[in-house]
């Protein structure tokens, strides 16, 4: 299951606080300051893992704590700084400030990491001959995650178009298949080597018209494609629900375009599924003069033409 938001409360530690020591012997009779400094507070810090590909674990662990700073003691001794603590999350998730709605960091890629919450500073010991001052308090935060899926290719298309038996057939992903629309409700990723290259391919839900402005499942997907760098375009050639593959093509380009941020700048291809179906041949020709890109007859079922259809991606996919 694909949990792509996801709220938390983030605690930096607190700074200890400064020591009020005096030093005092035979010698000195009045004593000398010598309280050590407390030590700083441990910061909340979160980093993009490749090894991590949802927000589930934040479904049940919803509060993360650093370490606060040891007390400063006597004889000039500082306290112990607190251990920071480490939330790793996927690459492609957005940190926002509940409170604020600001985003604070996009950790779009794997290693990226932020200071999210700093530890409070350790307060002053009697040391320097002045009072000795509390530790300042962690910052705290309510964040909001929102994770944008990131894969090599998105497959996009109408509902029942062939996406789900596509990516069944070309990498090990268990993507539901069924004659109903909205088969596959989140995302699904595949792993395809395609000339030694591994490339992630994500089996998006069904578009359909309206998808810009939230109808169908459209708009909590269309995010997700923001981080494909190749769109697969599936249509339904044969159109054996008696839809019209070019106006679906149209129609689902529309919903790219509505919805902007760059998506109609992605390079497309387009697969027309279905092929091993009767009179699919002639159809195909048809939608081949109309479509001004480069198309690709396909049948997910028998195989026929994905070959083909896949050293095409490797190679634009080598080219970035």
């Amino acid at each position: 299951m694909l949990i792509d938001r996801a709220k938390i409360h983030v605690s930096a530690g607190d700074g200890g606080n400064g020591c009020t020591s005096f030093y005092r012997d035979r010698a000195v009779r009045k004593g000398k300051p010598n309280g050590g400094d407390g030590g700083d507070g441990g910061s909340v810090i979160m980093k993009a893992d490749k090894n991590i590909h949802t927000l589930l674990d934040f479904k049940y662990n919803k509060h993360f704590t650093a370490g606060r700073g040891g007390h400063g003691s006597s004889n000039h001794k500082r306290g112990k700084n607190g251990d920071p603590i480490l939330i790793r999350v996927p690459p492609g998730t957005m940190i926002r400030d509940t409170a604020t709605g600001l985003v604070l960091r996009d950790l779009a890629h794997a290693g990226e990491e932020v200071v999210i919450a700093v530890g409070g500073k350790g307060g002053k010991g009697n040391s320097r001959r002045r009072p000795s001052t509390p530790g300042e308090k962690g910052e705290e935060r309510d964040l909001e995650l929102e994770l944008k899926l990131i894969a090599d290719v998105g497959i996009i298309g109408y509902p029942n178009v062939g996406k789900s038996t596509l990516i069944c057939r070309i990498s090990k992903a268990k993507s539901k298949i069924a004659d109903y629309p909205f088969t596959t409700k989140t995302p699904i990723l595949g792993i395809v080597t395609v000339d030694d290259m591994d490339l992630a391919f994500a089996d998006m839900p069904g578009l359909i018209e309206g998808a810009h402005k939230g109808r169908g499942l459209g708009d909590e997907f269309l995010r997700h494609i923001e981080r494909t760098k190749i769109l697969l375009h599936v249509v339904d050639i044969a159109e054996v629900e008696g839809r019209d593959a070019f106006r679906d093509f149209l129609s689902i380009n529309k919903e790219i375009s509505l919805y902007g941020r760059k998506l109609k700048q992605k390079p497309q291809v387009v697969a027309c599924n279905k092929i091993d179906v009767p009179e699919a041949e002639e159809k195909y020709v048809s939608f081949s003069e109309k479509v001004d890109m480069e198309t690709f007859a396909i049948s997910a079922i028998t195989g026929k033409g994905i070959g083909k259809l896949l050293r095409k991606i490797g190679d634009i996919a080598g080219s970035f």
